[in-house]
């Protein structure tokens, strides 16, 4: 057995849009690991939704507006390790290549997370935490390679991705660490659809060594290891989970 186990009990740790798919797999890790985990989603309560967030705090917020993600910062009375998690493309299901769209794809993917992750700098910067504070962006392959699909969500998840590198590299001082992971196409509610669609996903399995998609608890994993102190001297760092999608 090469089982790897992470203990972050006494740990307190914030997953944005943790109701579903990979951030679900990211607050259950965290939480299995003995952490006290906050969850985001944008239903009043956690009634609303299917997935069981019973281990888990809940608040509600809309990363679009302002207030709202102040209001969730505020909330909190400290904090370790933040995951902006949080995002989606065709923001309303409309053209991201509308101007306003792709205005609106950037609000939600890079300027929402951004204005939490400065609200939240003093609580990690008091962190007691081995390793100190830790941020991590969850970002995409599409920060990497051409996607003409969704403009706008590819254009917020690269400026996540240089925002990462430009953060670790101002709050070093505070002891805060910022790294993100990329993963590359996972199996999640968001892909499901694409099971259906053998002329979209073929393609795509094409392109990936591994020749699967990935899991929500392999991107997790990732996760867990950069918040810890076994990653104490990594920031400004982007972790693949993609299969090696990126090298050919």
């Amino acid at each position: 057995m090469n089982d790897v186990r992470f203990d972050f009990t006494g740990s307190a740790v914030l997953v944005t849009g943790g109701t579903s798919g990979i951030g679900h797999a990211i607050a259950t890790a965290f939480a299995a690991a003995g952490a006290a985990v906050t969850v985001t989603g944008r239903s009043e309560s956690p009634a609303g939704y299917d997935t069981d967030l019973g281990a888990f705090a809940y608040r509600c917020v809309e990363m679009t507006e302002p207030a709202s993600v102040d209001a969730v910062a505020g909330s909190l009375d400290r904090l370790d390790v933040l995951v902006n998690n949080a995002g989606a493309n065709f923001p309303g299901g409309r053209d991201e290549w509308g101007p306003d769209t792709f205005a609106d794809a950037l609000t939600l993917n890079l300027a929402g997370p951004m204005r939490l992750t400065v609200a939240c700098r003093d609580l990690l910067k008091a962190s007691t935490a081995a390793g100190g504070g830790s941020v991590t962006n969850v970002v995409s392959m599409s920060a990497y390679r051409a996607t003409p699909i969704v403009p706008g969500y590819a254009a917020a998840k690269a400026g996540l991705l240089t925002l990462t590198q430009t953060l670790a590299a101002h709050w070093v001082g505070d002891g805060i660490r910022v790294n993100a992971v990329a993963p590359g196409l996972i199996d999640t509610p968001m892909t499901a659809p694409m099971a259906s669609l053998p002329d979209l996903l073929d393609p795509q399995l094409a392109h990936i060594p591994m020749g699967r998609m990935g899991t929500p608890a392999e991107v997790a994993a990732a996760v867990l290891f950069l918040s810890s102190s076994a990653a104490g001297y990594v920031t400004g760092h982007a972790l693949a989970v993609d299969g090696g999608y990126l090298i050919v």
